[in-house]
């Protein structure tokens, strides 16, 4: 029995070890990119001899209206096609925007390069919903947490490499172009090897009573009492516990798949649209959620820029590298800290976003108007983890309050408006057929952004305190008051 026990605990682990190490090594070499941090400075550059105007205020509004066109098809997509092919279409797309950056010249081949990589944006819900079709549900936190760091640990050394060949061995930009593409051709190659899911989370599940005798079969694996079910009678191998299969959805699930109606599952996610965003909580921290993504992806995009207008990168050393490595490690560190911070975020949730946000207003303020290179570089860096520490409590409080099934729908849902906000930003501030306004004046706007979602979280947050405050304070003055009642012969006491 020990033995078959044994045979069972290796099989089980081989199940999901396998696919989450091709992942994580996936995204390990995807975010392999030590040229990322000095794109701006690559394409203002001579190998391509733009000027400020066009890169600022032509070719990168084209990735925020791509990202935007493409992310709703493929969030469908993704789930109709199981995933593998969406990630494989990822590679592909990282391969062809470096490949042109690389070799192609002129704006429109450079503005055909930023639709490339919306598709690589817009198909990153591949990689992190994949992973939840091949394994089973008791590792879900363990497998989310291996392939996240494997992205965060890819994009640190990718900055930091990029930073040590530039400043150290005096390597070209282009160069640094070289070695991001065969890095994102090796994560290319190793997609090819990931298993392909037999299930998805709305267009290929399983059926209600498959699921029920799966629950079963693990409750049984897992030592738990399970009373006779005649069902789990039809379980291949439930005869004999020492061969309970270790998958039971590799053997049925083609045969439980229910037949894909396309209507149907679009009216469930409207009706599953509906039910998630009925919640106040819920509506608060994906309202958050939407409106500081708009302003951070923003930011992000054009900060490069603001770095090269503050200190052009031909008259001095950058450090860009470097700072994007100190920032995604700080903010790792504060991501982690989040599971430590005790605070009462049903009561307090909407004043410490508002006052969070107040200090990013001011992180990108002061990078706007101290014109010094290094407290630019001090205040992204407050910028980035005063975000990253925010969207993870905001991910945690949405996840709390809703069923894996749901993950997708809420945070692409929530992804789309902040897209669209950032599409109306970008046509009105950014694009040239808008105002077209220089790179500070953006950033001023920017900062005044954040304000403003500051000030609406703090009306919001001190009129639910109030609100709680005068209800607990009615509850007392019931429990307070003394009740009138009758002796025997009819007389109030």
């Amino acid at each position: 029995m020990a033995a078959a026990r044994g045979r069972r605990g290796r099989g089980k682990g081989c199940c999901w070890a396998l696919p989450t190490a091709l992942l994580c090594l996936y995204g390990f070499f995807s975010n392999l990119r030590p040229s990322e941090p000095f794109l701006t400075r690559y394409l203002l550059g001579p190998d391509k001899n733009l000027s400020e105007t066009q890169v600022f205020n032509e070719i990168y509004p084209v990735w925020t209206y791509s990202y935007l066109v493409l992310l709703f098809p493929v969030f469908l997509a993704t789930d109709y096609l199981r995933y593998k092919p969406v990630i494989l279409l990822q590679g592909l797309s990282l391969i062809v925007t470096w490949f042109m950056l690389l070799y192609a010249k002129g704006l429109l081949a450079i503005q055909f390069l930023e639709f490339f990589y919306g598709v690589v944006t817009a198909t990153e819900i591949a990689y992190f919903s994949y992973i939840y079709s091949v394994v089973d549900l008791n590792v879900y936190q363990k497998v989310t947490s291996y392939c996240r760091s494997a992205t965060l640990v890819g994009y640190t050394v990718g900055s930091i490499s990029g930073q040590v060949l530039v400043s150290v061995f005096n390597w070209s930009l282009f160069s640094l172009n070289v070695i991001s593409l065969t890095s994102v051709s090796v994560a290319f190659a190793i997609a090819w090897f990931l298993p392909m899911p037999q299930k998805s989370l709305f267009f290929h599940h399983l059926s209600s009573s498959q699921v029920a005798r799966e629950m079963k079969v693990i409750d049984c694996k897992s030592g738990a009492v399970v009373q006779d079910d005649p069902a789990l009678q039809s379980v291949p191998g439930w005869e004999d516990e020492s061969e309970v299969p270790l998958n039971v959805e590799a053997h049925s699930a083609e045969k439980q798949e229910q037949k894909v109606d396309i209507p149907k599952v679009l009216k469930e996610l409207w009706r599953d649209f509906l039910q998630c965003y009925s919640s106040r909580p819920m509506l608060c921290w994906s309202v958050w959620w939407a409106l500081s993504t708009c302003g951070y992806f923003q930011v992000i995009n054009y900060t490069q820029g603001l770095w090269e207008m503050v200190l052009p990168a031909q008259n001095s050393e950058i450090y860009n590298g470097g700072v994007e490595a100190v920032s995604t490690l700080l903010g790792a560190v504060a991501v982690f800290a989040v599971g430590y911070i005790k605070i009462l975020w049903a009561t307090w949730g909407e004043v410490a976003l508002a006052l969070f946000s107040l200090l990013i207003a001011a992180a990108v303020y002061i990078m706007d108007i101290v014109r010094n290179i290094w407290i630019c570089y001090a205040s992204y860096v407050v910028f980035r983890i005063i975000y990253m520490l925010l969207i993870t409590i905001a991910t945690f409080q949405i996840a709390t309050n809703l069923s894996v099934e749901r993950y997708a729908l809420v945070f692409g849902v929530n992804t789309f408006i902040a897209l669209a906000l950032q599409t109306v930003l970008t046509v009105i501030v950014v694009d040239s057929r808008g105002l077209g306004l220089n790179i500070f004046t953006q950033f001023m706007i920017y900062a005044a952004y954040f304000a403003v979602i500051s000030a609406v979280f703090l009306v919001s947050g001190m009129y639910s305190i109030m609100k709680n405050y005068r209800r607990q304070k009615d509850m007392q003055s019931r429990t307070a008051s003394p009740k009138c009642t009758e002796d025997s012969l009819g007389n109030e006491v």
